[in-house]
């Protein structure tokens, strides 16, 4: 097999590796929750604005999605620093 053909070859795999990896990346889309984890604020995917500050936490082997408005974010961002700090 020629070095041209395998390189042929191998781009064909990744690419078809990577066709696989959005096609899953957007199938999970559809099961990400309508409201916050913590405080239940709901969700609309259609707005820019939520889709853009609100944060979302997958944990792909799980299956796992997660949604967090960002002053849950904010909280548990805090919670973890000091978290850290005391353990130093």
């Amino acid at each position: 097999m020629s070095l041209e053909r395998k390189m042929k070859r191998s781009k064909k795999i990744k690419e078809r590796k990577l066709e696989e990896d959005i096609s899953n990346k957007l199938m999970m889309f559809d099961q990400l929750p309508d409201h916050c984890l913590a405080c239940e604020e709901d969700f609309d995917k259609q707005d820019k604005a939520m889709v853009t500050t609100w944060n979302v936490v997958v944990r792909e082997k799980e299956g796992i999605i997660r949604l967090y408005c960002p002053e849950c974010w904010s909280k548990a961002q805090r919670v973890v620093e000091n978290y850290i700090k005391e353990q130093k």
